[in-house]
């Protein structure tokens, strides 16, 4: 049974590789146990981009435990939130739940030095998101 005073959060993009892995890390390791933390796919990719974990290990986080994964009806309809990155039409919408879409480039083939800024506009907007819906202490 989900914890009414935890928010649960669902990020998700087209291959569930890059983007909202790397989101998911930072509300995991951001929110401090104050919120639940999914992320799922429509079209999930055989294992998380390398550079995108490569630019995640840079910042002591590890994603080599995580793997893609499709999202489900379930998944989607016990979350507070779904914070959706450049799926466009391949995106599930249901009705009474809340969507916020992060227009982000996608990191999947980029170099190293052009996947950073992702990961840190990655993080700023996560710092932000977890002060709105899990202040600390509050």
């Amino acid at each position: 049974m989900p914890d009414p005073a935890r928010p649960r959060i669902l990020f998700l993009c087209v291959q569930n590789a890059g983007r909202s892995q790397m989101a998911a890390a930072f509300a995991r390791r951001l929110g401090d146990g104050r919120v639940e933390v999914l992320s799922a796919g429509s079209h999930p990719a055989a294992e998380i981009h390398p550079v995108a974990a490569e630019a995640m290990r840079e910042i002591g986080i590890d994603l080599s435990a995580c793997r893609p994964r499709c999202w489900t009806d379930d998944m989607i309809g016990g979350v507070d939130l779904v914070i959706t990155m450049g799926c466009g039409d391949s995106c599930p919408i249901l009705p009474g739940v809340r969507y916020v879409d992060w227009q982000l480039d996608d990191p999947s083939g980029k170099p190293l030095g052009q996947v950073r800024p992702i990961r840190d506009e990655i993080q700023r907007r996560v710092e932000t998101l977890i002060r709105e819906l899990a202040p600390a202490g509050g």
